[in-house]
């Protein structure tokens, strides 16, 4: 049996005053325990020459006590370290509350060695192990050790280790106290961040997916602005209803809000309807007029389908943008107009730009600010909220008690692609909510084009040879249909050579002649 002596112990007051001093000064260096936690340990070790010191912490979800901080342990000694309630020393003291002494480990069974980092050393060790608490509950354990001397007083160190571990409790409650303090600022600065969405959330819009929370955040951005916006999207996508939010968000809510449908009016009134006309400026004009944007004078106006402005109606809108001025058509009077301008869009404007049809000084005056709409099969998560308030509101407007949408119905919705976006599937809503007779909205209730295989009952049969020679029949008469039974025209626009066209027309018993005029 190893034994030493000489190694330094605490015998003297003024030695137990120093190390607690120097371990209360190392606790004040910072509020994260996990930064002062291995110093102290070290300090410790220094002090009353310790080998080996660990602190345990009891995991309070799974119950098992771990290795939080440690001297004189390497990393995978540490991991190794790990035990159950009861378990070893450590466990019994995690368990009981009480301090354990093992004067010689090698003769107490209690004592496991999970770390082995006696075992690498060998000597006989002693080890002292104190309950770290917390009010009544342990949190933890601090156990050390050190080579077996005669003149050791492991009573003494039992005490040391006690007061330590007392102090150390108290860091771990302001550490845990912080910690639940930072938890509860983000759940309190996520909460805040809800509301924010929820508040800027237009209340005119349907939509939670991501990319619509992305919307949602430009037009919060935009609104207290007076900046030109340009909404761009699908046709259906719910263009307008960006304009709408973004106006009655504004400081201008209380004023004109004008919606222009550049699309729906043809060339040679859009300009009249945009900026007024004089009386006498062409037939017809029996009275002044005012337009679209001296109308808005002060609020908003809304430019729908914007890509479809001619030539010369681009000039004059581009001079509204730089100047806020316009004369009315047949007039010299210069009119003034404080309007804010919202632009919508289908069309792939840089490519009308590129192709000389769309001014590019215009498309840069527009695109201040631009908004892109995602598709509805780009944000497919929304297709459910949506289509439950497009049944709410037309059961309301049919006086029809709809209560749900039946699964096979929401399978059909989910996989369609949906060219027509929001407006085809309010659409087809608005359809089912006229058909249903049973409070339910069914997959039959839905139009055709929704309609799959299974649920219309046409699933092919056939072999593959068997479908592509009725996919080539059918074009071969459609063809010749087009070619009025002319079968060398029909050829070349199948992109066959006439030979082949006389192979096929044997082998399916087609008679061109039938497709001829008179025929």
């Amino acid at each position: 049996m190893s034994k030493r002596s000489g190694a330094p112990t605490i015998k003297r007051e003024v030695d137990e005053l120093s190390l607690l001093y120097n371990v209360s000064q190392a606790l004040e260096q910072s509020l994260e325990f996990q930064d002062v936690a291995n110093p102290i340990l070290g300090i410790l070790a220094e002090s009353i020459g310790f080998t080996h010191i660990h602190l345990t912490l009891v995991n309070r979800q799974s119950g098992e006590i771990y290795i939080d901080s440690a001297y004189g342990l390497s990393a995978s000694e540490r991991e190794r370290g790990r035990y159950q309630i009861g378990e070893g020393i450590t466990g019994l003291v995690a368990q009981t509350g009480k301090p354990e002494i093992v004067p010689q480990i090698s003769r107490d069974p209690r004592f496991l060695g999970r770390t082995g980092a006696q075992s690498r050393k060998q000597e006989e060790f002693s080890f002292v192990c104190v309950p770290v608490r917390l009010g009544q509950e342990v949190i933890g354990t601090l156990g050390a050790d050190h080579p077996l001397e005669d003149d050791r007083n492991l009573k003494d160190e039992e005490r040391i280790l006690s007061i330590i571990a007392s102090m150390i409790a108290q860091a771990v409650k302001v550490r845990q106290s912080v910690e639940e303090e930072r938890q509860r600022l983000v759940e309190e600065n996520q909460r805040l961040q809800d509301e924010l969405k929820e508040r800027f959330r237009p209340s005119n819009i349907i939509g939670n997916s991501k990319a619509m929370q992305s919307v949602y955040d430009l037009i919060a951005q935009v609104t207290a602005s007076d900046a030109t916006v340009l909404i761009r999207g699908e046709s259906g996508t719910g263009k307008e209803l960006v304009a709408h939010a973004i106006h009655y968000n504004s400081p201008r809510a209380g004023k004109a809000y004008i919606k222009v449908n550049c699309a729906a009016l043809p060339e040679t009134i859009l300009e009249a309807e945009l900026f007024g006309y004089e009386r006498g400026a062409f037939t017809g004009a029996l009275a002044r007029k005012k337009g679209r944007f001296e109308l808005a004078d002060g609020g908003t106006i809304f430019l729908d389908e914007v890509g479809d402005f001619s030539p010369a109606t681009q000039v004059k809108l581009l001079r509204v943008l730089q100047e806020r001025e316009f004369e009315r058509v047949g007039g010299t009077e210069t009119i003034k107009a404080n309007v804010r301008i919202l632009a919508a869009t289908n069309r792939n404007l840089e490519d009308l730009v590129a192709q000389g049809k769309f001014r590019d000084d215009l498309y840069y005056r527009l695109n201040v600010f631009p908004i892109h709409l995602p598709s509805l099969r780009e944000r497919k998560s929304d297709i459910l909220l949506l289509a439950d308030h497009f049944v709410s509101k037309y059961a309301a407007a049919s006086n029809k008690d709809v209560r749900r949408i039946s699964t096979p119905a929401i399978d059909m919705m989910m996989a369609y692609h949906w060219p027509g976006n929001v407006r085809e599937l309010e659409n087809c809503i608005e359809r089912a909510v006229l058909l249903t007779n049973d409070q339910v909205i069914h997959g039959h209730h839905l139009p055709p084009t929704l309609q799959t295989a299974e649920t219309s009952n046409t699933v092919s049969t056939g072999t593959l040879d068997e479908v592509l020679g009725r996919v080539e029949c059918e074009l071969i008469m459609e063809a010749l249909k087009t070619a009025r039974g002319n079968c060398a025209k029909a050829a070349k626009t199948l992109g066959i050579t006439e030979r082949i066209m006389g192979l096929r027309l044997a082998k399916y018993s087609i008679n061109y002649k039938r497709f001829r005029a008179g025929a």
